[in-house]
């Protein structure tokens, strides 16, 4: 892929992310519990939601970053239930890749493993937040592949925020903006978000104890 345009889509992403991480306006709570908050609005991407995950984890800023830090045989596909591969197709930089995500079969069977390819970019703020910016590419390298639904992640990504005089805990902001292709009721879609980010806070917290 070429390093100039990567370059460019990947900022525009960050800047993005920045932009809903600030915006408190039209988010609609779907889920809370635990300490957790699951909140969404309408995407202005494609015909689905934007959802908002929100949640202190126990643990250092570098602990949890190290638990959900995209790279290859990292801890991410060892704890989240919803990654069962994670592979790097190109290297761009030593912050900025292309990837494939594989993810299992959900819902009871009635979501179909799925793949994703992003171009994923990891930024570090002055605060100490780290974070995760990704959109999906295309890449010659990584046509579609027999068995897997092909979807498409529009920006999203993660936060990792440290928090002012608790140096061992972490805000944890996430943005899940999917489009899951194939032949999906809506209704299917609308409730596995929800409960597979809830999911995912609660599996973190778990990896960062036991890793």
């Amino acid at each position: 892929m070429d390093p100039a345009a990567a370059a460019q889509i990947s900022e525009a992403v960050a800047e993005k992310m920045l932009l809903y991480r600030r915006d408190k306006s039209g988010w609609k709570i779907c889920r809370e519990g635990n300490g957790v908050s699951v909140s969404w609005r309408p995407s202005m991407e494609f015909p689905g939601n934007l959802y908002r995950g929100e949640g202190i984890v126990c643990g250092t800023p570098e602990k949890v970053w190290d638990c959900v830090k995209p790279v290859a045989g990292g801890l991410r596909e060892k704890w989240d239930e919803n990654v069962s591969n994670f592979e790097v197709i190109e290297n761009i930089s030593d912050t900025l890749c292309v990837s494939r995500t594989s993810t299992p079969s959900a819902a009871m069977k009635l979501i179909s493993p799925r793949d994703f390819v992003d171009l994923v970019l990891v930024r570090k703020y002055e605060d100490g937040t780290i974070s995760t910016n990704a959109t999906n590419v295309e890449h010659p390298l990584c046509p579609p592949k027999p068995g897997y639904v092909r979807g498409f992640n529009h920006p999203c990504g993660c936060f990792c925020e440290p928090l002012p005089g608790e140096p061992n805990k972490t805000h944890v902001v996430t943005f899940f903006h999917t489009d899951l292709s194939g032949y999906l009721p809506q209704a299917v879609v609308d409730s596995f978000f929800p409960r597979s980010m809830a999911g995912f806070y609660v599996n973190l917290q778990k990896a960062v104890k036991k890793f």
